[in-house]
């Protein structure tokens, strides 16, 4: 499945989940969206696709030479079946952790941050995409080709699992009783984008939300959730956006004195910062 087929049944479908809640909450006089926000939302999308485009194809090409030296086949050792699912857990586990080393290493945050920059909650939020995201995605994903998932099934369940993360982004769905206890709800998602000290840094999971219960980086939905991030970026702009947080590293940089913090300026927490 190429790249193409994403944007050819996947954005119908985003377009169609918003139309949906624009109409819903406009209806109810909810005030889920907010004209400017929306706009900075798809204009971070047209730098992701951008980024992507370029880059797609010698990443596809690199997991595929990586694939050569596998330990294993997979494919050979499962029915068809096993193999989508175990594909599907394992995406779900690297996935878990390179999203929680995005919250919590400074040059990880600044590309990530983008996707927590709106202080609203809705599914064009979803769109909020990290630019260079497929890049920084690398060292991490390059274990499964190593290990033996087939870099073509990779990817076709890569998308798959992009749409799900889509779906959870919203106020509109409220809890989904037992569901909530497996998978990534919009319940357990909103928790993920709020900036109330409780919700900091919790629920990085994208399709099953096990793996926060097992590493302990859970928090269950309980007081209202504020959207944003620590220090709100306070601009539209989607190029302002997606550098503020380099822009904060880079005078950072300038400010430290040792070699450490110089260090730490890139590769420190995010809320870090270098004695003064």
């Amino acid at each position: 499945m190429a790249d193409f087929e994403i944007y050819k049944y996947g954005v119908p479908i985003v377009l169609c989940l918003i139309l949906a809640e624009v109409i819903y909450s406009s209806a109810k006089g909810l005030g889920y969206y907010k004209l400017k926000d929306s706009l900075a939302g798809y204009g971070l999308l047209a730098g992701n696709i951008l980024v992507n485009f370029s880059t797609k194809g010698s990443i596809l090409f690199f997991y595929i030479y990586l694939y050569q030296f596998k330990f294993l086949t997979i494919n050979d050792l499962f029915s068809p079946l096993l193999v989508w699912v175990l594909t599907f857990i394992t995406i779900d586990f690297i996935y878990y952790w390179y999203h929680r080393c995005s919250h919590r290493i400074r040059f990880l945050w600044a590309v990530h941050m983008n996707h927590h920059s709106s202080e609203e909650m809705n599914f064009s939020v979803a769109l909020r995409q990290a630019w260079f995201g497929p890049i920084t995605k690398i060292p991490f994903f390059m274990l499964m080709p190593l290990i033996g998932f087939d870099p073509i099934i990779t990817a076709a369940a890569g998308i798959i699992s992009t749409l799900w993360g889509v779906l959870s982004h919203t106020q509109w769905i409220k809890r989904l009783g037992p569901l909530e206890y497996l998978f990534v709800t919009p319940s357990s998602h909103r928790v993920h984008h709020g900036s109330n000290e409780e919700y900091i840094d919790k629920n990085y999971g994208n399709l099953l939300i096990i793996w926060d219960r097992i590493f302990g980086t859970f928090a269950d939905e309980k007081d209202t959730v504020v959207y944003g991030i620590r220090d709100n970026v306070k601009t539209f702009n989607p190029i302002k956006i997606t550098f503020q947080f380099w822009v904060t590293m880079y005078q950072d940089y300038r400010r430290a004195k040792s070699f450490k913090d110089k260090i730490l300026c890139f590769v420190g927490r995010p809320e870090w910062k270098p004695d003064q």
